[in-house]
């Protein structure tokens, strides 16, 4: 019997023990860094905080977890965008402008005297940003080092496959996403940006001190320098209000409105998972609700939702659903009778207009993570 809520796999392997005990550098780096241009947040840290916060009657495991793999594909596009070339050279040149508007007023200031080291914290800032610029450009021609290394072990793969008869999908092991690459393998230049973040976190509170600190004597004594921290300051506070209110509401979009995100990602998506071809050979099925007369021959201890009838077959397989289980995980909508649903190898079934949109994202199951190869 296909259930929604029992996979081929227990789906207790998959499930982060410690949802909240992530990487504290990462999550530093995420929130406090307000002068950059790209900022990536961790996605599936707030999925895993939803899901132990919200009620198990609002959403149930099985559909937490499609939510987590989602947001798991959404924070890897999004990491994917942040290190593409455009916006890396925008970022570049975001940073870039800092450092020499500051170069600029400490070279115009320099006759000022003001009470407090204003100069040392905006040489401060302006070398932090430096530090930015070096370790995106490290980890940008790394990511681009690993890709391409990736494509080629790809290629080695593919061709190995087709050698063996076993055709260029036959083994899912050779299916290995930039991230997972990068969760292997840390490098010096995130190192040196969560360092970086963590003390312009602290050179932001100090800056802020120093200005509160001196009040209007500064902007008596030394205007350009008083006016150049408060632009500095302000400018970090709106990136990190603007992120992490971004995140929140995509977060909020990943666990109430998941269908739009997968379509989302549909659109933006290269040709990374199934063809459609691949699509229209996985199981369809057409969903019947059982009469109260059904339900009570049935005979069973727990209610039950309705039989799956398999289409265009001549003998099609049946599969009984309990009420519990007649409801596809990505939409939380209960099974209408007469609605086609998808069953993918590992016996999961959703309707198929809310998961034909996913393999061409992730050829695998958006529940269990199986490769529907």
């Amino acid at each position: 019997m296909a259930s929604s809520r029992s996979p081929n796999g227990s789906s207790d392997n998959i499930v982060d023990s410690t949802p909240l005990m992530g990487n504290p550098n990462r999550s530093l780096e995420d929130g406090h860094s307000g002068r950059r241009f790209v900022q990536r947040q961790s996605l599936r840290q707030a999925a895993r905080f939803l899901r132990q916060a919200t009620s198990r009657r609002a959403l149930r495991e099985p559909s937490m977890l499609v939510r987590e793999t989602a947001a798991e594909q959404l924070e890897e596009r999004q990491n994917d965008w942040a290190y593409s070339k455009p916006v890396v050279i925008l970022d570049i040149l975001w940073n870039f402008a800092f450092v020499v508007v500051a170069a600029t007023v400490l070279l115009l200031s320099r006759r000022d005297s003001p009470t407090k080291p204003l100069r040392l914290w905006i040489l401060g800032y302006a070398l932090q940003c430096i530090l930015h610029m070096v370790s995106v450009c490290i980890e940008y021609y790394r990511r681009l080092q690993r890709r391409f290394l990736a494509f080629n072990s790809t290629d080695e793969g593919n061709s190995a496959r087709g050698i063996s008869g076993l055709g260029p999908r036959g083994n899912s092991s050779h299916y290995a996403s930039l991230a997972q690459l990068d969760d292997n393998d840390t490098s010096v230049a995130k190192h040196l940006e969560s360092a970086n973040t963590m003390f312009s976190f602290i050179w932001w509170i100090i800056g802020f001190y120093w200005v509160s600190a001196g009040g209007r004597s500064l902007a008596h004594a030394s205007p350009l320098l008083y006016w150049l921290c408060i632009i500095f300051l302000g400018f970090d506070v709106f990136f990190v209000v603007f992120c992490v209110a971004l995140a929140c509401i995509v977060g909020i979009a990943v666990c109430c409105c998941l269908p739009c995100i997968i379509a989302l990602l549909y659109a933006v998506a290269d040709q990374e998972g199934a063809t459609k071809e691949d699509v229209e050979q996985l199981s369809k099925f057409k969903f019947r609700k059982l009469d109260d007369a059904e339900k009570f021959s049935a005979d069973l201890h727990e209610p039950l939702g309705g039989i799956m009838t398999e289409c265009g077959t001549d003998l099609p397989i049946e599969h009984t659903l309990s009420q519990e289980d007649a409801e596809c995980c990505i939409c939380l909508s209960a099974y209408d009778d007469g609605v086609e649903l998808r069953e993918l190898p590992c016996g999961h079934h959703f309707h198929c207009s809310c998961v034909d949109k996913w393999p061409y994202i992730n050829a695998t199951c958006p529940l269990c993570k199986y490769n529907i190869f």
